[in-house]
């Protein structure tokens, strides 16, 4: 039991439905993801609690049941209990073929959707998730809640703000995407670039939120939750994505994550789904 803090329940599994990376199930009552982005959209509803987060450096915050979190890929953001008794919610990882990756700069400034129907449909879904024989529902359900989303985000005006435009971190990015399992030295990153290093990491914290060695173990994290869920053993996977070893990957994991990456994985069935 000492793995996880007291309370916390984690489930997560890949289910058999085209464009959900991810179904994620959790209780936390003392947790704070670090600053990370994820490849995929994060559509995330609350079942009690409440919720604070920053997404591109701005502060939300959700309480209760009424509204919806959607949170763009590629962009920085983090997450923290409120108070002693935490939060309970449920995240479904879209691909980009549900939203393309294009609509991304229409979220950042209204994370939170307040739609009572659209919350409802996301509760049903998961509902036929945790069935794995229900996947015509799921894939039915799915198609509803992606035309929602496209009206939501077709209403929002873009963002004009200059954050990808900074090349040079962008160049980095790249970099660092490129070098997730062998990884790469800021030294070594800065001769590539041209750049000096503490100039890079300024240009890169200026432009996507956070230090680029950050940006990189979130990344990593990333990768070993699919990982896990594919079946690797955890440190088949500490190896495989360039951590210095397994207690090296447990311990980023349960800091993101709030539990071991073997629990994680013990859940990948999504037999152990909580009842929400």
């Amino acid at each position: 039991m000492s793995g996880d803090r007291p309370r916390t329940s984690v489930s997560a599994w890949r289910p058999q439905v085209p464009g959900i990376a991810e179904v994620l199930h959790a209780h936390f009552t003392d947790h704070a993801y670090p600053a990370h982005t994820h490849d995929t959209w994060d559509l995330m509803i609350l079942d009690d609690g409440a919720v604070d987060f920053a997404l591109d450096r701005h502060r939300h915050g959700a309480t209760g049941t009424a509204g919806v979190l959607l949170l763009p890929p590629g962009v920085p953001h983090d997450g923290r209990t409120v108070n002693a008794s935490g939060f309970r919610k449920r995240n479904l990882y879209l691909d980009d073929s549900v939203l393309p990756q294009r609509l991304a700069g229409c979220a950042v400034d209204a994370p939170v959707v307040t739609d009572g129907l659209l919350r409802r449909r996301i509760h049903q879904l998961h509902a036929a998730l945790v069935h794995t024989e229900d996947r015509f529902e799921a894939e039915s359900r799915l198609s509803f809640i992606t035309e929602r989303l496209h009206s939501h985000l077709d209403a929002l005006k873009p963002r004009t703000s200059g954050h990808e435009t900074n090349r040079l971190a962008a160049r980095l990015r790249e970099l660092l995407d490129a070098r997730i399992h062998v990884g790469i030295s800021l030294h070594e990153a800065a001769a590539i670039l041209y750049a000096h290093p503490t100039h890079l990491i300024r240009c890169f914290k200026q432009t996507y939120g956070l230090p680029p060695h950050t940006y990189l173990t979130g990344k990593r994290i990333e990768q070993a939750r699919r990982l896990l869920l594919d079946g690797r053993r955890p440190a088949e996977v500490a190896t495989t994505l360039g951590f210095h070893d397994q207690a090296h990957l447990n311990r980023h994991f349960t800091r993101h994550m709030g539990t071991t990456p073997a629990r994680y994985a013990r859940t990948r069935s999504g037999s152990a789904a909580p009842p929400f």
